[in-house]
């Protein structure tokens, strides 16, 4: 809803999975919101193709760790809400993660963190050491003959995700435009360059953009679990194909050019994941990620700068710390409730 037809309660900045999905949460506590981005959803990173929401291992518990469990428990239900508002498939679905053990220490490190996992997840997730050929013709390669399974990784069509949330906040009267005036409280979720204008309206450097570049390939595993080998995520989707990425690229001319490393993942996935050996490359993909200096999502008021916010620095976890972030900032958007973790802060990273 523009600002002209009637109020606004908040206006969103940025249509990537931090702006809709916070734009979602408050819309869904009645606040009349504005989402606004010139290049249209899901025209940044957030328009990739990966979609993996893995969790971080499950030993040295801290903050960030316990924020992100709570977001992967709670994605199951929030992608569910936003498809049946909207009508649109997210490719959500919590179908677990394989990653092979390459020796006798990695088994025994894998081992250890069975225990751990017990112990943190409790009875919401598995993580466990599994011979190779429990996966059938989907394994990928070990050294060992082992695999390391947990049931707590889930995959999402980015793509189809952003698309789900735009539908769902449409049911709701909120359209995506443009450009428009800023109006109530006012949060800014611009992906890699937000966080360039930020350091230079601060004069100190908060985040920065790293490149990646994916591929996916059309193959339909089926509803298996995703494979992390050889720094590869390896992610089937519902609609037959699988995704490859990424590349992490600190320096780069042109944020949407493919080049040789994009190439260099078809051979290592091919290597990595048998299976794949010959598939169809359908398309290329490459795009800029924010990455705070803290390397924890950038969440907070706008230091200096009334009525303003931001949500920023989801690199490479956004869509997985999608749900607890929207929860979290609609806290603090519509009721003045801080409940922003430890190392999360916008003030952490300056």
């Amino acid at each position: 809803m523009a600002s002209s037809q009637k109020s606004v309660d908040v206006t969103v900045r940025g249509a990537g999975i931090f702006g809709l999905s916070i734009a979602w949460a408050c819309a869904l506590r009645g606040a009349a919101v504005q989402v606004v981005d010139p290049f249209g959803a899901g025209s940044g990173s957030s328009g990739g193709q990966v979609g993996a929401l893995a969790p971080h291992v499950p030993e040295t518990w801290n903050p960030k760790k316990a924020f992100q469990l709570d977001s992967l428990l709670m994605a199951g239900e929030f992608w569910s809400g936003v498809e049946t508002a909207g009508g649109v498939s997210s490719g959500y679905g919590r179908l677990g993660r394989l990653q092979p053990l390459e020796d006798d220490k990695a088994v025994a490190l894998a081992r250890g963190r069975e225990a751990t996992a017990r112990a943190l997840w409790a009875d919401n997730a598995v993580w466990e050491v599994i011979p190779a050929a429990e996966a059938g013709s989907w394994a990928p390669v070990s050294a060992s003959g082992l695999l390391v399974r947990d049931t707590l990784t889930a995959r999402m069509n980015p793509r189809r995700a952003c698309a789900a949330l735009v539908a769902a906040l449409a049911a709701r009267g909120v359209e995506v435009q443009p450009e428009a005036e800023d109006a109530g409280q006012v949060l800014w979720a611009t992906g890699w360059r937000g966080l360039k204008e930020l350091s230079e309206a601060l004069g100190k450097n908060v985040g920065t953009g790293v490149k990646g570049q994916s591929v996916s390939l059309r193959y339909d595993a089926g509803e298996v679990p995703q494979i992390y080998a050889e720094g590869l995520h390896v992610v089937p989707h519902a609609d037959g194909t699988v995704a490859v990425g990424s590349t992490s690229e600190r320096d780069f001319d042109d944020p949407s050019a493919t080049d040789d490393q994009c190439e260099a993942l078809i051979a290592r996935a091919a290597l990595a994941v048998p299976a794949l050996q010959g598939a169809e490359v359908i398309e290329r993909w490459a795009g800029v990620r924010p990455r705070a200096r803290s390397r924890a999502p950038m969440l907070g008021a706008w230091p200096g700068r009334e009525g303003h916010f931001i949500a920023n620095g989801g690199f490479k976890i956004g869509f997985g710390m999608g749900p607890k972030v929207a929860q979290v900032m609609a806290d603090l958007l519509l009721d003045g409730h801080d409940a922003i973790p430890e190392g999360f802060r916008v003030e952490d990273s300056l």
